[in-house]
């Protein structure tokens, strides 16, 4: 099913590569260390195959789930990993596009790949979780063009209805909400500051709290320096993300895609001389967002909302050697 649905998407990213998809959170084993070393790994990172790497960072071979159910059952689970391992590890390069990983999984049935350079050193692996969320990332951004635009902009319910999912949403059942005073400048973030100390009051993961506040901080930026009216932000927690709306009801965006790129900016020079405007707001919403919908028009306000899944964060590269 996963692979019928990356297929049908693959044809939008012809150029996708695997640089851009592979997980750099490698966890890996060296050759001389135990089946069982392996087994424990894979239990407690809740995987199914472990990659093993020489002194050299080399990919020498791969362990899977299936290795060590046989290890158990023949009773040789403290035997070294080198010498039941699969040696004949098929990889991905990093230049490697979305097409041929894809064909990969389809002729072997494989879990995962490795992802080594050309020296065959280990960077990454790819399994098709990865690439699901890779495509995620791809499809994050979404901007409503024309007469779609226009149809939610001239909605009467436009400020009341999800971006994303349609549904009407209830702002006085939010779990947080903040006023956003675009008189003064020197108050721009306060909004973010308090949400993230929301977050983490609730149990939030520290680095999840962190990227809700710089995509916060930046819309609600925005609305001060940029709107001409007052704003909102809005957050929901839900089971298994944190969506955020921010609004306000001024001067909107003429060209959405226009203010995306790195570096646009409408921001007076005084503004600008007080170190904002540099042109990332947009694109930092987009960066430290998992999904992000803008709807804006000259004169009929911006409309933001961004999703953030709980599960994931910082790349961290493991192995288990000696």
């Amino acid at each position: 099913m996963i692979q019928e649905v990356v297929k049908k998407v693959q044809e939008f990213f012809p150029d996708l590569k695997v640089s851009e998809f592979m997980n750099k959170s490698v966890v890996w084993i060296n050759p001389r260390r135990k089946l069982l070393h392996a087994k424990e790994i894979m239990r407690i990172k809740r995987i199914s195959g472990v990659p093993v790497v020489d002194e050299n960072e080399r990919v020498i071979g791969i362990v899977s789930l299936e290795d060590i159910i046989k290890a158990l059952e023949g009773d040789y689970i403290e035997d070294p990993v080198e010498k039941w391992m699969t040696k004949d590890v098929v990889t991905l390069k990093p230049d490697d596009d979305l097409e041929k990983t894809i064909s990969l999984f389809e002729k072997y049935g494989y879990g995962r790949f490795p992802v080594v350079d050309e020296n065959g050193k280990l960077v990454g692996i790819v399994t098709k979780h990865d690439i699901l969320t890779g495509l995620l990332v791809k499809l994050g951004t979404i901007y409503l063009h024309d007469a779609r635009r226009k149809e939610v902009l001239e909605n009467p319910e436009f400020f009341d209805r999800s971006l994303i999912t349609g549904e009407v949403i209830d702002k006085k059942g939010a779990d947080f909400s903040f006023h956003i005073d675009y008189f003064d400048i020197n108050l721009a973030g306060i909004g973010a500051s308090k949400l993230k100390q929301f977050l983490l009051e609730k149990g939030m993961d520290e680095r999840i709290a962190r990227r809700v506040a710089i995509a916060t901080y930046e819309a609600e930026t925005n609305v001060v320096i940029h709107s001409g009216s007052d704003g909102y932000i809005y957050c929901f927690l839900r089971d298994d993300q944190i969506v955020v709306r921010v609004e306000d009801f001024g001067k909107g965006i003429e060209n959405v895609e226009i203010a995306m790129k790195e570096g646009f900016t409408t921001a007076p020079d005084q503004i600008r001389e007080m170190g904002f405007g540099a042109g990332m707001g947009l694109p930092n919403m987009k960066r430290y967002s998992d999904k992000m919908v803008i709807v804006s028009e000259a004169g009929k306000g911006v409309v933001v909302e961004m999703i953030f899944f709980k599960e994931g964060g910082e790349n961290e590269t493991q192995g288990s050697n000696g």
